[in-house]
């Protein structure tokens, strides 16, 4: 792979060859800033729905182990419900690839509804099914399937927001672009975290534990038909409307493995990624009520707030790495994660309260703001242009199967060790992964396309 300062990723009029030596006839005009701006919302507000689904499944994932796994042991009970959460993941590599390969051949547009479709579908099984009480082993059972399914969407879902944000941009202002895939993500968090909040002051515990978790779910079907409605309006990328000859499955997957170097940095990058993310979100509500002992509003008010942050700061830092570089963001963060993650961890564990839980949270969701800021646009950057969706998808959904399972990971370690600060060195340990693969990736070149 050769190296180059920059990438183009089909915003600009000029001719490309394919790896088959096919030339593209020239791009059509460009979107003018007002199209995109307008294009970027349409996309990300379905990504938007992926996450909010995360998000209330990690907040009320003691709710949901008691409604489809019960036990006799909390513990038991939460790890079967984070157990599920993660099973997700195990299906994003299947279906980056499958649905990444589609998508390449279909077009960006029309990938973008597919996936909604079938996270919708996923949405309504996890919402409407009886508990273990009603219909026994078979809701655990229509539980992960539904999550099994929402995973596989998930898989090429990310990946094609991305790759569809980064190729309407141009290269001035693609950071900045891109960083709205991450942004609307936080809106689901917050979205998430303030109508648990209301419920909580309206729903006593006993009753939002037996079936008012159920209601923050509902409202996500409810906004399904919306979404639908701005996806279908999209208008396909200049990149992939003048590519004449989409690549078939065959020559996808020889080009997945010939690059399989890129495919690894790739990995190694969304490790830090997703690691980070799901600590400061969909783990912080566990987090703080099981093992803090502070109490659910509590918990809920600080997942709100880095919602927040990471919705100001994720646009911001990816227009500066615009203007700077990728690699100075990715390199300054990844380091400052390694080297305060657990510091700041032990330092709130030491005498929990909501303003060192708020502190610690807060730190943490910068630097992944910094990371991730740049992290998503650099890695639509170092993928080959032919397989851009599949290969983004690759990468984040292989990164996924082991970031994505960090509620999980964090439960079991602090179970295991009785260090109620270990989720920062998780967390480190990412960093690091997330620190070498910054070092090792360069942007794909024009001449290698």
């Amino acid at each position: 792979m050769t190296q180059s300062s920059s990438t183009t990723l089909g915003s600009l009029p000029e001719t490309h060859t394919s790896l088959h030596g096919d030339t593209h006839a020239p791009a059509a005009s460009p979107m003018t800033m007002r199209e995109r701006m307008k294009a970027a919302a349409q996309v990300a507000s379905g990504n938007m729905l992926e996450m909010y689904d995360f998000m209330v499944f990690g907040y009320y994932a003691a709710a949901i182990g008691r409604a489809f796994f019960p036990s006799t042991d909390p513990y038991a009970e939460l790890m079967m419900s984070f157990a599920t959460f993660g099973a997700g993941f195990l299906m994003r590599p299947l279906g980056a690839l499958l649905l990444g390969a589609y998508v390449d051949r279909i077009g960006r547009r029309k990938g973008l509804i597919l996936t909604l479709t079938l996270m919708s579908i996923g949405t309504l099984t996890l919402t409407l099914t009886p508990g273990y009480a009603a219909i026994g082993i078979l809701a655990p059972l229509l539980v992960l399937c539904g999550r099994l399914l929402q995973g596989f969407s998930a898989g090429v879902e990310l990946g094609s927001t991305s790759v569809y944000l980064a190729e309407i941009a141009q290269p001035h202002n693609r950071g900045f672009i891109v960083a709205f895939q991450s942004a609307s993500q936080q809106i689901a968090v917050m979205a998430a975290a303030a109508i648990g909040v209301a419920l909580a002051a309206v729903i006593s515990p006993p009753d939002m534990a037996a079936w008012g978790w159920r209601i923050p779910l509902l409202i996500g079907c409810l906004i399904v038909p919306v979404l639908f409605f701005l996806r279908r309006n999209l208008q396909e990328t200049e990149a992939f409307a003048t590519t004449h000859k989409p690549p078939h499955f065959s020559e996808i997957v020889q080009t997945i493995a010939r690059e399989w170097r890129v495919v690894s940095i790739g990995l190694l990058m969304v490790l830090m990624t997703t690691t980070s993310f799901y600590v400061i979100t969909a783990y912080t509500p566990s987090f703080g009520s099981a093992v803090l002992h502070l109490s659910t509003t509590d918990s809920l008010v600080v997942t709100l707030c880095v919602g927040l942050t990471n919705f100001l700061c994720l646009p911001l830092f990816g227009a500066v790495s615009d203007r700077i570089g990728r690699k100075k963001l990715l390199i300054t963060s990844t380091v400052l994660a390694i080297l305060t993650a657990y510091p700041a961890m032990s330092w709130l564990v030491a005498s929990p309260s909501f303003l060192r839980l708020l502190a610690v949270e807060l730190w943490l969701a910068v630097l992944y703001s910094v990371y991730n800021g740049a992290a998503v646009v650099y890695l639509t950057e170092i993928v080959p242009p032919r397989i851009r969706t599949t290969g983004f998808s690759m990468a984040y959904s292989l990164a996924t199967c082991v970031g994505g399972f960090t509620p999980t990971v964090c439960t079991w370690l602090i179970h295991a060790t009785g260090n109620r600060a270990i989720p920062g060195a998780w967390l480190a340990l990412a960093a690091l992964c997330g620190l070498a693969a910054s070092l090792m990736a360069r942007p794909y070149a024009k001449t290698s396309q």
